[in-house]
This record gives C-alpha cells, sequence and structure tokens, in this order.
C-alpha cells in the first residue's frame, strides 16, 4: 500500500505544539525533519560517529504524517488546516503550508532507521536491533527496540519523562499496567529495571502495537509469559476493563495524549491499589492544568509534575 506523506512548514520552535495538534486530531504516524543538531552528552558512545551530518540549522522544521489511500484525506486535512489556523493565532509557526507526496510502505517502514541511533536515556542505553553494541557499552542496562510500524523509541522528551519516573517509582514485585503501550518501551523498561520481577499488563488500540510489543519482548531477552497484553479502548471498553482488573496494579503508566487521559482517568481510578502511582505524560505544557484537574477529579493526588521542552509528566498517587 502507498501511503501520503504530508510535510507541514513550521520553525524548530513551534514543532512540538504542531506535533501535538496532529496527535490531539488522532494522528499519530508523526515524524520531525530539521538541522537541530544532537546536543549535550554523546549518544551513545560509538554510535555518535554515525550521526548523519545536517546542514546550518535555520530555524525551519517539517512536521510530517502519513495517511492511508483507504483514509478521507479531505476531512483530515480540512480539521489540520483549521487547528493550524487556530495556532497562528496563538503563535508564530512559520509558513504553515502543508506538502504532499507519495511514500511506499516498505520505504515508510525503512527510511527513518537512518535517523534512529544508539542513545542514552541517563544510564539506560537504548538500541536498534540493527546495530552491534559498542564495546564500552556491554554490561550496562540496554534496550534493543525495532518499533516497526509502532509509535516509540524512546527518543521523544514524553516517553523520557516516563522512563525516569518508571526508575523512581518501580519495585520488586510491582503489578504494572502500560497504557497505550506502543512498540512495548516502557514495559521492557520496566522489565529490565526490576531484572524481570515484575508482572505486565498492557493495552493499545492499536493490533500492530501489541505484535511489535511481543516481538521486542522476544528480542530483548524477555519470556512471552512476562506480561498480557490487549487491543482495546480502556476508556469504553468494559470488557477490556474487566481484563485488565481492578485495584491490581502498583503502577499505571500512560503516555499517550492530554484529551485521552482526562477522558480515561475514571477508568484509570479503579485499576490502580491504594499508594498506587500512576505515571502520565504525552501532555503538552498548555494542557497541564486540564490533566491535573481530572486526575484530582476522581480522587488522585498530585505528587510531582516534570517538565522537558514543551512536554509534561503529572505523577499522581492513589
Amino acid at each position: 500500500m502507498n501511503w501520503i506523506k504530508y510535510s507541514i512548514n513550521t520553525t524548530t520552535d513551534a514543532e512540538d505544539f504542531v506535533s501535538a495538534m496532529l496527535m490531539e486530531a488522532g494522528i499519530v504516524s508523526i515524524e520531525i525533519e530539521n538541522n537541530v543538531p544532537v546536543s549535550g552528552e554523546k549518544q551513545g558512545g560509538e554510535f555518535e560517529e554515525l550521526q548523519p551530518d545536517l546542514p546550518t540549522d535555520d530555524g525551519t522544521s517539517k512536521v510530517c504524517f502519513y495517511l492511508g489511500e483507504d483514509e478521507d484525506h479531505e476531512s483530515i486535512l480540512a480539521n489540520v488546516k483549521a487547528e493550524l489556523n487556530e495556532l497562528k493565532e496563538m503563535m508564530d509557526i512559520g509558513e504553515g503550508t502543508i506538502d504532499t507526496s507519495i511514500t511506499k510502505q516498505e520505504d515508510w517502514i525503512n527510511n527513518w532507521k537512518q535517523f534512529f541511533k544508539s542513545f542514552y536515556i541517563d544510564d539506560i542505553l537504548i538500541k536498534p536491533t540493527w546495530e552491534e553494541i559498542a564495546p564500552d557499552d556491554k554490561g550496562k542496562i540496554f534496550v534493543e527496540i525495532d518499533p516497526g510500524v509502532s509509535f516509540g523509541t524512546g527518543k521523544h522528551e514524553t516517553t523520557q519523562l516516563c522512563i525516569r519516573q518508571l526508575k523512581k517509582y518501580a519495585k520488586a514485585d510491582d503489578e504494572i499496567l502500560d497504557i497505550g503501550c506502543g512498540s512495548g518501551i516502557l514495559s521492557i523498561i520496566a522489565n529490565k529495571l526490576l531484572d524481570g520481577k515484575c508482572h505486565l499488563v498492557g493495552t493499545d488500540i492499536d493490533e500492530d502495537c501489541i505484535t511489535s510489543t511481543y516481538e521486542n519482548f522476544e528480542i530483548n531477552g524477555i519470556p512471552k509469559e512476562a506480561g498480557d497484553f490487549y487491543v482495546g479502548n480502556l476508556t469504553e471498553d468494559k470488557d477490556l476493563q474487566d481484563k485488565v482488573g481492578y485495584e491490581k496494579y502498583d503502577i499505571v503508566v500512560a503516555n499517550i495524549l492530554a484529551d485521552i487521559i482526562i477522558g480515561m482517568a475514571p477508568a484509570i481510578y479503579p485499576t490502580l491499589k491504594k499508594g498506587a502511582y500512576f505515571i502520565s505524560s504525552g501532555i503538552i505544557d498548555f494542557k497541564e492544568n486540564e490533566v491535573k484537574d481530572a486526575l484530582e477529579a476522581v480522587g488522585l493526588t498530585i505528587v510531582e509534575i516534570n517538565h522537558q521542552g514543551e512536554w509534561v509528566n503529572i505523577t499522581a498517587r492513589k
């Protein structure tokens, strides 16, 4: 199948806001193209050399998304253009124009691999399956990920915020629920952090994500029985809620979208044991107070709020 690639011409300052707008509109196949160099500490030992050479950063960015041939492009684009016009009234988003091109499925799956290189999140090495581990990195905690067609390499700020909270709150023998599991990266990291001494349950609305999660379990040497993963929407699916269970989890983690977290809050609360933690991210900063209010409204207590770029983590406790 061919995919239509739409590229929104914007700025590096606005790219997170444009991305959040697309995600709020239900578009999750998003990539960002800019010339911002990797900054800060080394991004994965010897693999630093594999970072592509980029032209001079001129402050421009393309936020790209893909639609299948069978989707309603006209109505989706009309909605995106309307949302872009609203953003323009709030901030400078640059041109705000949209370019179109066609991408074959095999190209879409493989082309982005040139940009996914090994990197560290604190002391955890995230490594694509097609790279060898560097000698200096052997013996450290590392996670191998092949996202396939699902979301989740760990590069995004929202994923990193969740990982740091898992490091802080997860403990041996925890029951952990991963809502919107994507590639399974958060579940895999929880398993690695606890040396396999936890049980994982996950949900996602996309069946491909469940497949990708189990494939990444196998890549990382995690037995399939370490987790139970289900397709469905926890907000409205009573059968799924029953499968997931009630007052069962020590940690629930959701790296999704602010509006989904808000709508799902009443279904999340019953899954938690007393004293359990809810770790949420995928929240753009201007939605912070709405999510905070929604979690408090169902009876959760806010423990801490963390920021990385324009993205927010809210950790709450029952």
